[in-house]
């Protein structure tokens, strides 16, 4: 049974440091070859501090620190993995986040909901980023949906 009284309950803070090594091979993994990104010469040449982070790349680092498991457990939907599904994810930023910079991660359960009849089960998730200076950096949207049939 889906456990919908824990909508709002909060996973977090927890932090990340954003290191050169990782985001190098994350980009060479996707094909990503933005010298902003990939050149710290070239990123501060266009007036960054460091190397800035590709768009999905905070996902990557958020699944670093809270697994997508953790709330797959704790809301009841871990019967059967098979059928649990990535539907949606989405990014609103609100300042860069650059390499060197000590991540912090709150993600809160914002929805469980059904759909078809009780057919699909969706669970929304959103995780606020900021950095070591208390600055807001992004919000992330994340909804997973499981099949009940």
């Amino acid at each position: 049974m889906i456990d919908t009284s824990l909508i709002g309950h909060v996973i977090g803070p927890r932090q990340i440091d954003f290191e050169f090594g990782p985001l190098k091979l994350f980009c060479k993994a996707i094909g990503e070859t933005n010298p902003l990104y990939t050149d710290l010469a070239a990123a501060m040449a266009a007036g960054h501090r460091s190397l800035l982070a590709p768009p999905t790349y905070l996902f990557a680092l958020k699944t670093a620190v809270i697994f997508p498991t953790e709330w797959i457990s704790l809301v009841g939907m871990d019967a059967d993995l098979g059928k649990l599904f990535h539907a949606e994810q989405g990014f609103t930023y609100h300042a860069p986040a650059y390499a060197g910079d000590r991540l912090t991660f709150v993600e809160r359960l914002s929805d469980i909901y059904d759909k078809k009849g009780g057919a699909l089960t969706f669970m929304v998730t959103e995780t606020a980023v900021t950095n070591q200076d208390g600055h807001s950096i992004a919000t992330l949207h994340y909804t997973q949906v499981r099949t009940n049939t």
